[in-house]
This record gives C-alpha cells, sequence and structure tokens, in this order.
C-alpha cells in the first residue's frame, strides 16, 4: 500500500536522475519528419500552405540535412490502386450553412409529440383554475356547498350564544329581584 497522501498518480521526481534529450536522436526525428512531409508532398497529401508553413517552421534545420533528404528522394511507388480510390463516409452529414434571409421567421416551427402534449398539459391546466376559480367545475360547486354548510352552523352557534347570553342576563336580574324583594328592598 502506497504511504498516506501519496496515492493515485501524483507521482513525485524528486531524488531520481535527470534524462537529457540526446542531440543524435533530435537530429534523426527532424530528419524521420522531413521526410514524411516530403513524401506527402510527393503523394499531393500535402497543400502548398501547409507546406509553406512546415517550412518555415523546420528553416532552422541545419544545411547538412537538406543535402542527406535530397539524396532520400526517391520515387516512391503505391501499391495497388488505393490511391485512386476516394473513400467517404456516407453516415457524414454536412451542414449547410444558411443564410439569414434565406431563413424564414414566419414558418411554423413542427413541435414533437412530448412538447405539444406538455403545451396542451399547461392549457387545460390554465383553463381548469379559471373555471375553478368561477365556480364551474364539480369540486368547485362541491366546496361552496361545504362552505355554505359551515356558515349555516357558525351563524347558528353564534345564534345560540346570544340566546344564551340573554338568558343568563334575565337569570340574573330575576335573581337580584328575588333577593332584593326578601330583604325588603323596593327597587
Amino acid at each position: 500500500m502506497p504511504p498516506k497522501g501519496r496515492g493515485r498518480g501524483f507521482n513525485n521526481h524528486k531524488g531520481l536522475r535527470r534524462h537529457f534529450t540526446n542531440p543524435d536522436q533530435l537530429a534523426q526525428s527532424e530528419e524521420k519528419k522531413e521526410k514524411e512531409r516530403q513524401w506527402r508532398q510527393q503523394r499531393g497529401e500535402i497543400s502548398s500552405e501547409e507546406e509553406s508553413d512546415e517550412s518555415k517552421s523546420s528553416s532552422e534545420s541545419s544545411s547538412e540535412e537538406e543535402e542527406s533528404n535530397e539524396e532520400g528522394q526517391k520515387q516512391v511507388k503505391t501499391k495497388g490502386v488505393q490511391h485512386l480510390i476516394e473513400v467517404e463516409n456516407p453516415n457524414h452529414v454536412v451542414r449547410k450553412e444558411k443564410k439569414v434571409d434565406a431563413i424564414n421567421i414566419t414558418e411554423n416551427t413542427q413541435l414533437s409529440r412530448r412538447e405539444r402534449e406538455e403545451l396542451e398539459k399547461q392549457r387545460a391546466k390554465v383553463h381548469y383554475q379559471k373555471m375553478h376559480a368561477a365556480g364551474k367545475t364539480t369540486e368547485a360547486k362541491a366546496d361552496l356547498a361545504r362552505l355554505a354548510i359551515i356558515r349555516k352552523q357558525r351563524e347558528e352557534a353564534a345564534k345560540r350564544r346570544e340566546e344564551e347570553l340573554k338568558a343568563k342576563e334575565e337569570a340574573e336580574k330575576a335573581k337580584a329581584l328575588q333577593t332584593n324583594r326578601a330583604l325588603g328592598k323596593k327597587a
């Protein structure tokens, strides 16, 4: 197991030997790149613009390398008829750019089935809310009927409370009158 905190690809290079690129290897790789570029140029795979860009970047190479490259220029023979056949992917779709003038803004866009159903759901929901607010749906009618029943019950309860209060007051007056008579006081 790696020590704590040093796992998962965090490699530390401290204390290791230093590696320097060999100048001979650099020269060989440059030579190889140049040969490949010239071979592509002969086959016609590289355009003159790309060639000029690459030549600018490789202009730093020495004259000795150029002499060895000229000797290495041999006619490369192509094998078979592969260089004559153009291969094109039939599934590749090339998008044509449309001009702003060519785009028809007034044309109705076709909605997918899901989008159309979603719009219908939203419209139905808004319509239902309007009908519910107007009291025309069955739920709204049931709610209004329930509210009317509750309102009647509350009114009846309020009347009962008032009658009980009046009855209490009359009972207190009657009791006070009786006590006054019993004591012999005149009202």
